[in-house]
């Protein structure tokens, strides 16, 4: 799928770029930069896909999912730092104004383009949904800026055709450039916190604890079951949960370990792709002992 984004941004560099240059738009040359940034954006987010999907090894026991991130936070330095350019050349722009050129030919290839990267959004929502991607995400809503950008940009040109007020252009590229900056910082911030190891979604956190409820209360001896600490995080594609589950003193391993693998089996068909931890305690022994005596020891 990314590998059709970086075509499909090749393909949109090419249109926008000859838009801008037959209209000598400011808005248009604008839109077409924003493409180079889809370009590089699918290149980098491509390779780090790829790296994420190899397995755990030695170096990295957990895996590399978390490689996703990065090419979400790179990608929101690359919206930025065109953000930056675009408004510094509209303002130029702005100071030494500029006639459009051959509008309607410019317009004809913009919407093209814009049409491209709508369906190609779309496809890629709908991967990043199917395989719990942030590069892939990041990049179908940058796509989708870059459609709702164009579509204001060529509302304003048309405006600027009609009016026959020349400045108008390099204030429609000021206002694109504030956009994609937006849009920049955003996906910036989805990534630092998915470099923190953020929780999962209330939606998910909630069907975790149907589930523990599901499970005690069909479970023999279910009423004897208590679950506590039920902590969660997201690394890239993987979900993770930990969580103590505390069984009667008098049990044996065997029982409480078979009982331990049901209510793993039960968490991770109420989240697909969840991976599960769960310690044994017995009831008499609090999580705040657990964690005095794990402080204790380090």
């Amino acid at each position: 799928m990314l590998r059709l984004s970086v075509a499909v941004a090749v393909v949109t560099i090419l249109l926008k770029g000859y838009a801008g240059w037959l209209t000598n738009s400011m808005g248009l040359i604008s839109d077409a930069m924003e493409s180079f940034v889809n370009l590089a954006s699918a290149s980098f987010a491509l390779a780090m896909v790829t790296i994420a999907a190899r397995p755990p090894d030695a170096e990295h026991p957990y895996g590399h999912h978390k490689a996703e991130y990065f090419s979400s936070g790179f990608e929101g330095v690359l919206i930025v730092g065109a953000a930056g350019a675009i408004i510094w050349f509209a303002v130029l722009r702005l100071v030494h104004p500029q006639p459009i050129e051959q509008l309607g030919w410019g317009m004809v290839l913009s919407v093209l383009s814009s049409v491209l990267n709508g369906v190609l959004a779309m496809m890629l929502f709908k991967a990043a949904r199917m395989h719990r991607s942030i590069a892939l995400s990041a990049d179908a809503r940058h796509l989708m800026t870059d459609v709702w950008t164009s579509v204001g940009v060529l509302v304003a040109v048309a405006a600027v055709a009609l009016t026959g007020w020349v400045w108008l252009d390099p204030v429609i590229a000021i206002a694109v450039g504030l956009n994609i900056m937006r849009e920049g910082f955003k996906l910036m911030w989805r990534s630092s916190q998915g470099l923190m190891d953020e929780a999962l979604e209330p939606e998910s956190l909630a069907a975790l604890q149907a589930a523990l409820d599901n499970y005690k209360a069909r479970a023999p001896d279910g009423e004897r079951l208590r679950f506590d600490d039920l902590v969660t995080r997201r690394a890239g594609q993987r979900l993770f949960a930990d969580l103590h589950m505390h069984v009667p003193g008098d049990w044996s391993l065997q029982r409480a370990a078979r009982l331990r693998d049901g209510v793993e089996q039960a968490l991770m068909d109420a989240v697909p792709g969840l991976r599960v931890t769960i310690q044994l305690l017995p009831l008499n022994m609090e999580a705040r002992a657990v964690l005095m005596e794990h402080e204790g020891g380090a």
